[in-house]
């Protein structure tokens, strides 16, 4: 518990100057490498030993998504991205094939939802940065996130009783659930208070309480993926970079989650409104 709190109280406030107040192109170049490393975490939990290559391909690729997102080439840059890696991999398993250095179809798929698709879904915080007023718009998925699973954990900690899915994630109970969906739109809400007091923005509230919801169910549900592959590959966390959290993955699984659906809900129903 102290050493994660600790954790917390160092990179929280890191988080929070990249996302605020620098440029969006430090925080492409810091959405890349959390991708990065995502990326090799979850394929070392699945890949065998004799794939390294693979983590080299998906690692490359995960860094060239956000930057591409950032230089507005998403359109190209991803399709282009998808194709060699999809080409390079199966022209190994070609080669690989029934050797010591095969690559199953399975691991394909992996290293391309690795290497591809956590980095595009992760660069949805780009997408907001770069938008009217970015700088608010992009710490509302962390906000749903960060709060929802402290929500969530505390209240698991302290009133959790009835297990809710314990062969994926045994720690998760209904109480924990609840208090997290509650906690995570709770936040929405004063934060939008915090920016009608602070800025000249309008703020539409029902709107912010349907980011909540959403974005507290998809974080619960992301965490929740993300755990289910643990168990299926036997391992308690994906890394120890971070202590008291595991590896990157184990902190920004939600976020895969969570940062595309509350953009999505940006474009499709504003709660954050520049006056003119």
């Amino acid at each position: 518990m102290k050493t994660r709190l600790i954790a917390a109280a160092i990179f929280v406030p890191i988080i929070f100057i990249v996302l605020f107040f620098l440029p969006p192109y430090v925080l492409a170049g810091l959405i890349a490498l959390i991708s990065a490393i995502s990326a090799y975490e979850l394929l070392c939990a699945i890949g065998g030993k004799h794939n390294d290559r693979i983590k080299i391909y998906a690692v490359f690729s995960a860094v060239i998504i956000p930057l591409g997102v950032y230089f507005g080439l998403a359109g190209i840059i991803l399709p282009a991205v998808i194709l060699i890696l999809m080409s390079l991999l199966f022209v190994e398993a070609i080669i690989g094939f029934k050797t010591i250095r095969k690559i199953t179809f399975p691991q394909i798929l992996t290293t391309i939802f690795a290497g591809a698709l956590i980095p595009l879904m992760l660069s949805s915080l780009i997408n907001l940065k770069q938008m009217p007023e970015g700088h608010l718009l992009v710490l509302l998925p962390i906000i749903s996130a960060f709060i929802t699973d402290a929500g969530a954990y505390f209240t698991g900690m302290l009133a959790g009783k009835k297990k809710v899915f314990p062969l994926v994630s045994p720690k998760k109970t209904v109480e924990g659930c609840l208090g997290g969906l509650v906690f995570g739109t709770l936040a929405m809400l004063i934060y939008g208070v915090i920016i009608i007091f602070t800025t000249m923005n309008e703020v539409v509230f029902w709107a912010l309480i349907i980011y909540g919801l959403v974005g507290s169910v998809l974080t619960q549900l992301g965490d929740l993926a993300f755990s289910l592959v643990k168990r299926e590959f036997e391992i308690k966390d994906y890394g120890r970079l971070i202590p008291g959290h595991g590896g990157m993955l184990d902190r920004f699984d939600s976020m895969i989650f969570a940062a595309p659906a509350i953009y999505l809900l940006v474009m499709l129903i504003p709660a954050i409104i520049a006056r003119q």
